[in-house]
This record gives C-alpha cells, structure tokens and sequence, in this order.
C-alpha cells in the first residue's frame, strides 16, 4: 500500500474521534445556573443544613462548572434525584428523578 494511504486513513480516524468526543461533550455538561460572583451565592454549608431540614437525602453536594449547586441523593418520599440549584437564590434550574 502506498504511504499516502496510511497518512489519510490515520487523518480520518483523528478526526472522527475527535468528531465524536467533542460531539459528546455537551451532553454531559450540567446547566449554567448563575454567572453572580461568588460573593452573592448562598453559603454552600447552610444551603445543604437547610436542603436537609426540607426532607432531602444527600449523598454528594458539589459546587458544577457550571456554576450551580448540585446534590445527588433522595427527596423525602425517598425517590432519588439528581437536582441543579441556582446559588444566588436556591432556586431549582434542572432536576432529574430517577
């Protein structure tokens, strides 16, 4: 086989991979929720304590890219949830009942 054909089908292999990573990428990434600085945004600890008083179930709480308040774990009739809060004012911006 000449070697221009091995430079081509290498070129086209990078780039549907790379079609495919990229093509994937939005699907995993969570909402933006907020672009306030931090300084307005909830305190994260008493956020949760008051998620918690409410009947949640929390499991993991992190703070996304995407600049949003994000809890995996149970809501109070004890379905799990997967929930996207906006720090500035604690509001839900996306949740997901599994």
């Amino acid at each position: 086989m000449p070697r221009d054909s091995f430079s081509t089908t290498g070129a086209v292999c990078a780039a549907t991979l790379l079609g495919l990573g990229l093509s994937a990428a939005p699907a995993l990434a969570g909402p933006q929720c907020t672009r306030e600085p931090s300084a307005k945004w909830l305190d994260a600890a008493k956020f949760r304590t008051d998620l918690e008083a409410r009947g949640y179930a929390i499991a993991r709480f992190k703070t996304t890219s995407g600049h949003c308040y994000e809890i995996y774990g149970k809501d109070k009739a004890g379905t799990k949830v997967e929930i996207y809060f906006d720090p500035v004012d604690g509001k839900i911006v996306k949740q997901e009942r599994r």
